[in-house]
């Protein structure tokens, strides 16, 4: 089976929440999207963390109908204590037992998969979200709900960096709308529950998250970039390549997500990201050349018809509640980022795709 992680950075991540790990110990937790890029993480630290630390092991059970997983998603490693089980969670899901915590971490987040599936995209976070509130309610499980940056739209320039107040600009008819507006009701319906239901409901807004296990097919930008160099292909930019993002590997964007879980004030929703450097697609392709040490080269195109126009102009979050509420402050530079996904997908990459 193709490593998808780091072994040592599962140790960072499990590190990295300290003594928080322990209220885990011994509690039952159902995952959706359980086979997705994050959802993998989610569960080799889970398992970490019943083998190694905690007096009584975690029970995980692992939600995912595969869809948009990929190759990875279904090699499906069979570990003590976590179950796999094939549901699409736009149907009911009935669990016997106690639950302590619900992750809704299901989605079709690579635009490539979103443009395809649109329908699929919407149910799972409106259909899918309202099944697992249902289950949560039942068993007055901890819920969270894994939102997006993308449901800030083409954000205002004078609010940026993006605050969690920020209502955004989103358009309920564009390219990306079946995904940023999902996710946004998404949101709603967690609110509801808190506010009318009495449930201990968390969002988590993701801001583009990259790291090892990024599938060379998920098509996103770090991904499409890393699988030209292992070709010795010039990267194509889509657009002008003058939108700007921030990347947060996916060491600290798992520890600020388990945070979240842990630690998240009732009905709040935080932004899990970096704060900088913000940085133009352009510049991406320069630092991926320096820390390649590659002859690597760009060129500017039109976006293919397999993937969504209307990308946000920038991207850039303020993390500051998450810092206030949770401790929770990035680590790893960029540069330092970079290398260990572009040294794990030398190694995973397919060199004649």
């Amino acid at each position: 089976m193709t490593k998808f992680f780091l072994q040592s950075d599962i140790v960072e991540i499990v590190n990295g929440l300290g003594k928080s790990v322990k209220e885990f110990s011994g509690k039952t937790i159902i995952l959706t999207g359980g086979r997705g890029f994050l959802g993998r993480y989610f569960i080799e630290v889970f398992n970490y963390l019943s083998k190694n630390l905690l007096e009584k092991p975690i029970r995980l059970i692992v939600l995912d109908n595969l869809i948009a997983s990929g190759r990875e998603g279904l090699n499906i490693p069979v570990y003590e204590n976590i179950s796999f089980i094939n549901h699409n969670v736009i149907e009911p899901f009935k669990f016997e037992g106690e639950v302590d915590f619900i992750i809704h971490a299901a989605g079709i987040a690579s635009p490539f998969y979103y443009k395809k599936f649109p329908i699929e995209t919407l149910e799972v976070s409106i259909l899918g979200t309202k099944n697992m509130l249902t289950l949560a309610e039942q068993n007055k499980s901890r819920f969270c709900f894994f939102s997006s940056s993308e449901i800030y739209g083409d954000p205002d320039p004078k609010k940026i960096p993006i605050k969690e107040s920020y209502r955004g600009n989103v358009s309920c008819q564009g390219p990306r709308a079946c995904y940023d507006e999902s996710k946004r009701v998404g949101e709603t319906l967690s609110d509801i529950y808190f506010n009318y239901k009495g449930l201990h409901t968390n969002t988590i807004r993701p801001f583009n998250i990259y790291g090892p296990g990024m599938q060379e097919t998920d098509y996103r930008v770090l991904p499409n970039f890393a699988s030209q160099i292992k070709r010795n292909l010039p990267l194509n930019i889509y657009g002008s390549g003058n939108q700007t993002r921030t990347f947060c590997y996916v060491t600290d964007a798992i520890i600020g997500f388990l945070l979240v879980i842990l630690k998240g004030k009732g009905g709040e929703a935080y932004n899990i990201g970096n704060s900088g450097p913000e940085i133009s697609i352009i510049d991406l392709a320069k630092i991926l050349k320096e820390v390649s040490l590659k002859n690597v080269q760009y060129k500017i195109t039109e976006y293919p018809s397999t993937y969504p126009e209307d990308e946000p102009n920038r991207r850039l979050p303020d993390i500051s509640k998450a810092l206030k509420d949770l401790s929770f402050k990035p680590q790893i530079s960029l540069r330092e980022g970079l290398k260990r996904f572009l040294n794990w997908s030398e190694l995973y990459y397919s060199s004649d795709k």
